[in-house]
């Protein structure tokens, strides 16, 4: 089975600055870290690929230091990873990043299976998965629990619909993210880091793209812009309420009166 893992570096931190001007998250000189959901995405690819006998590649969009969330999945296991980076695309929102890593998927050849953690920890949108699959045309599953191969080109996907569980037969090739309760990531492997072999990475641009034109990315490509964002005000101000349950409502109450909150 040909698996692929789209991995994410994230700031590693609350603490990241925001351009007053375009409203993307000043990344440069920021800790970074891998997406904490996508090392459960990365964990089960490597469970499927021992499982089938096949191999788990990895890819990733952002600037060149994103290779280093590329590398720790080498580490973890996978065979090799392709960053896409290119000053052309960035400040891209979830439609035109979406539509980024649909291009990428298609210069890599077949694909069977393409795993994603369910969201990340910086946009939190949970929607880049599901808009990569509807460029690319394949069924898709958010918030999935398990999967299992069938052998006969179908998985099965146990699913977290909040409400209930659903369990699904999807079609292979199919894209599906990964919910955090799947499976517990190994670490990555010291002396296999050591060991990987130079070109295991591979960076591409726009101009590995069979669309190229540069309208449909970045910033130019995408639908949505952002009016305005800052960082949450912190504030350790509180209030205690003691008595019944009956005088702290009737309290709480006036509070939010008082302060005109109701």
């Amino acid at each position: 089975m040909e698996i692929l893992v789209c991995v994410k570096q994230v700031p590693g931190t609350t603490e990241v600055e925001v351009d007053p001007v375009t409203g993307v998250l000043k990344r440069d000189g920021v800790a970074s870290k891998m997406n904490p959901y996508d090392l459960y995405a990365v964990e089960l690819g490597l469970r499927l690929a021992e499982a089938t006998g096949g191999r788990l590649r990895a890819l990733s969009m952002g600037p060149p230091q994103a290779k280093a969330v590329l590398l720790e999945t080498a580490a973890m296991g996978a065979e090799s990873g392709v960053l896409v980076s290119d000053r052309r695309l960035g400040g891209a929102d979830v439609l035109a990043t979406g539509y980024t890593l649909s291009q990428a998927v298609r210069t890599l050849g077949k694909v069977d299976l393409i795993l994603c953690g369910k969201q990340t920890t910086d946009g939190d949108t949970a929607q880049v998965g599901a808009e990569m699959a509807e460029f690319l045309g394949l069924p898709h599953a958010n918030n999935v629990q398990s999967v299992e191969p069938d052998g006969e080109g179908y998985v099965k996907v146990r699913i977290d619909l909040d409400s209930h569980i659903s369990v699904q037969r999807l079609p292979l090739p199919c894209v599906l993210c990964i919910d955090s309760e799947v499976n517990t990531p190994r670490l990555p492997s010291y002396r296999r880091k050591k060991s990987l072999p130079p070109d295991c990475v591979k960076t591409i641009s726009l101009d590995d793209f069979g669309d190229r034109e540069p309208a449909h990315y970045g910033l130019t490509g995408s639908p949505t812009q952002v009016e305005r964002i800052f960082p949450p005000e912190k504030n350790s101000e509180k209030e205690m309420l003691h008595g019944s349950g009956e005088d702290m409502a009737k309290e709480l109450a006036a509070i939010l009166r008082c302060r005109k909150l109701i």
